[in-house]
């Protein structure tokens, strides 16, 4: 699984000019250029900055649920973790914002990614309780059973010159033959079916309470806990951010008054309705200039694009989660004109999109999207 967070193309600075390449023939020293949407090919180190801020998506590697500002300054701090290392870009993390160039500092198993790797190779399956005590059982009871053969072969040496063995030789085969016939009589050979068949009864059990169990031995390390501790944080989140209500502030005779919308559907793929405050579902939203000058916004001022992956039957992003969850309520709330298939947006560039709904408003708008605080103190 590991392999498909590796990049398969990278363009690389070779023969004084920028050309693209696979990301196979990376070596160390190699100049590479990245931007929104490209999976970083190779660990690299931060030389140049393209753009106002580069920021990276990692969490395949530390499980950060938002993405993280590189910079170009060094880090100072000795044996710095992931995080710490802002100047850094991680071979398979993914670019969501700005573009740079980086110098390759490692590749293959010398990346983070391949440390992984060979971590999870290397890595030995431990013991459960239940196969431990098996195994204490199983070495006591062959202790038990050697020592009771050999006591039963001592007490009847006595017996080896019994004239129907027919010499002391054959005497003492008979006996040691004696012994070995206790020895596999007294092995349980049916101990592994009553444990297999204990525990598949457990696990039939727990199917009952909807907890599905792939490992046998399992049960039994389940039944040895006491306390299970879970970190929600980067590991069960899903980072598939949707917006779920839209706030606007319009005027009526003069007085401002808030309007407050809900959006069905919580993943990327751009399938939902809105809702008014009465939970009324609104047929064509774009009448609102609310909504429809907030769809216009978050088309012109993003830089994410959402792709259909046939081959997963889902909506994947390229650019920050953020920034795809508006770019799903521009799609919609559907701006007049715009094809209503999924994506249609995309099919323009920037200009083209502003050019249009300036058109279509005939008028000339300046958008920005940012926080409140920050539009409130350029407000006039």
């Amino acid at each position: 699984e590991l392999r498909a967070y590796q990049a398969d193309v990278a363009t690389v600075l070779r023969n004084g000019c920028f050309s693209i390449l696979p990301a196979t023939e990376l070596v160390p020293g190699d100049i590479v250029e990245v931007g929104v949407g490209c999976k970083v090919p190779a660990d690299m180190r931060m030389v140049e900055m393209l753009s106002h801020q580069l920021r990276v998506d990692q969490a395949i590697l530390t499980g950060e649920s938002c993405s993280v500002a590189k910079e170009l300054d060094s880090t100072s701090a000795m044996n710095a973790v992931y995080q710490d290392k802002t100047n850094i870009l991680f071979s398979g993390t993914v670019v969501v914002a700005g573009r740079a160039r980086a110098v390759v500092i490692g590749v293959g198993s010398n990346t983070a990614m391949g440390s992984i790797r060979d971590a999870m190779l290397r890595t030995e399956d431990e013991a459960t309780p239940l196969k431990k005590k098996l195994d204490e059982f199983g070495t006591f009871l062959a202790k038990v059973i050697a020592g009771i053969c050999i006591l039963v072969w001592v007490v009847n040496i006595g017996h080896f010159r019994d004239p129907s063995h027919g010499g002391f030789l054959r005497g003492a085969i008979h006996y040691f033959k004696v012994a070995v016939a206790l020895a596999v009589a007294a092995i349980p050979e049916g101990l592994p079916a009553v444990v297999t068949t204990c525990l598949a009864l457990g696990t039939k059990r727990m199917a009952r309470l909807n907890a599905i169990v792939r490992s046998l031995p399992s049960v039994e390390t389940l039944g040895c806990t006491t306390v299970i501790c879970s970190d929600k944080t980067g590991t069960l989140t899903t980072n598939m951010m949707s917006v779920s209500k839209v706030c606007v502030v319009r005027s009526v005779h003069q007085r401002p008054i808030t309007d407050e919308y809900s959006i069905s559907g919580t993943t990327f793929a751009p399938d939902g309705f809105i809702y008014d405050a009465s939970e009324n579902q609104l047929e064509f939203p774009p009448q609102s200039p609310c909504l429809l000058h907030i769809a216009m916004c978050s088309a012109l001022c993003n830089e994410s694009t959402l792709q259909y992956n046939p081959d997963k039957k889902s909506y994947e992003k390229i650019g920050e989660s953020t920034e795809v969850a508006l770019r799903v309520l521009v799609e919609k709330v559907g701006l007049p004109g715009f094809d209503s298939m999924p994506s249609a947006l995309n099919m323009l560039t920037k200009h083209e999109r502003a050019s249009y709904c300036n058109h279509y408003w005939e008028n000339q708008f300046r958008k920005s999207k940012t926080t409140g605080d920050y539009v409130f103190k350029r407000c006039p």
